[in-house]
């Protein structure tokens, strides 16, 4: 335990887990001063910008604060992150054999086809749930402009931000200290407990401006972690999704394929929740499919779909850089712990 909190992978498991408790910290400040600004800009003219993020604070609840200051939490410590990790003993090499010589027409395919077999499926899955009952059309739809901003900005925005933080950097770090199986459990483990760190439905801070606020929140976060279903619907699927983004990233050498895969799941999960209302008290819910296809044993057994198409996709990616003298193909089986060390 000592040498793993000696590590670059410790460093990042602390950077973490030291971000969560500063965000506790400072919560309950960052919620009084939101409202403080909303009942100024309620009562004085404060200019454009500041009287609409009065507004935006003046809506917002106190879980909306907390994800905020743990947003600025990990921006403000990930300089000692990086610190940390340069006064490591290891050596600035490549973290994973890459394709250096990967070319623009390479680089658009693995992206383009990535985004189409992931919302391919997704799609296909939304499809067969309406069939079924399970998913009805949405009876007020949005307009296409507020539909087309509300779908692609977060697909875009989730998918090279997420990818090259999960993906690129810190499964990078794991690998320099753990064989690829593991380092892509790890990294897909941090993947699904950060997209869960919101408090469960219907549970509210009696006293948001406490100084205890978002220590009672960070609590119930992770208290929810707990129920059995929680895992088995939600958790498992989350890091499902995270071993597919990382068994490619590690299996192409590259992100371009995994920002094209996260890209079309946000696009497909973003779009299905625009355009159709699930039914509760159909017979899939909640085991099957839960409120969207984020969760349930359908999305999970939909990943796995597409993994199998990535598996025999990818094998023609590599025939493509042999033909094309690109570069060897590179196969999962042949990275070593002691490979990655050499370079």
């Amino acid at each position: 335990m000592k040498r793993f909190f000696h590590s670059e992978a410790g460093a990042v498991v602390l950077w973490v887990f030291a971000s969560l408790l500063l965000a506790a910290v400072i919560s309950p400040w960052v919620y009084q001063g939101g409202k403080a600004l909303a009942a100024a800009a309620a009562s004085q003219d404060l200019g454009a910008f500041l009287e609409w993020l009065g507004a935006a604070c003046g809506r917002s609840k106190f879980g909306r604060f907390f994800s905020r200051s743990l947003s600025f939490s990990a921006l403000f410590l990930l300089p000692l992150l990086f610190r940390r990790i340069r006064r490591m003993k290891k050596e600035d090499v490549a973290l994973i054999p890459g394709q250096t010589g990967m070319d623009w027409k390479c680089k658009l395919a693995q992206l383009a086809t990535g985004c189409l077999i992931a919302g391919g499926v997704l799609w296909a899955l939304v499809m067969i749930l309406h069939a079924t009952g399970a998913y009805v059309v949405h009876p007020h739809p949005p307009k296409l402009g507020k539909f087309l901003a509300a779908v692609l900005v977060p697909a875009a925005a989730a998918s090279i931000v997420e990818e090259t933080l999960f993906r690129g950097v810190l499964l990078g770090l794991w690998l320099k200290s753990a064989r690829p199986l593991s380092a892509c459990v790890a990294s897909s483990l941090l993947f699904a407990f950060l997209h869960f760190l919101d408090p469960p439905s219907g549970f509210a801070i009696t006293n948001p401006g406490a100084p205890t606020a978002g220590f009672q929140l960070l609590g119930c976060i992770l208290f929810h972690f707990t129920d059995p279903r929680f895992f088995v619907t939600d958790f498992a699927t989350l890091f499902a999704l995270g071993m597919v983004l990382a068994w490619v990233r590690v299996r192409t050498g590259a992100l371009w394929f995994s920002i094209g895969l996260h890209a079309g799941v946000v696009l497909a999960f973003k779009s299905s929740n625009l355009l159709f209302a699930d039914v509760a008290t159909h017979a899939l819910r909640p085991w099957g499919v839960g409120e969207n296809v984020r969760s349930g044993l359908l999305p999970m057994l939909a990943l796995g779909l597409t993994a199998l198409i990535c598996h025999f996709v990818l094998q023609g990616f590599d025939r493509w850089r042999v033909a094309s003298h690109v570069v060897q193909p590179f196969r999962v089986s042949s990275l070593r712990k002691e490979d990655t060390l050499k370079g």
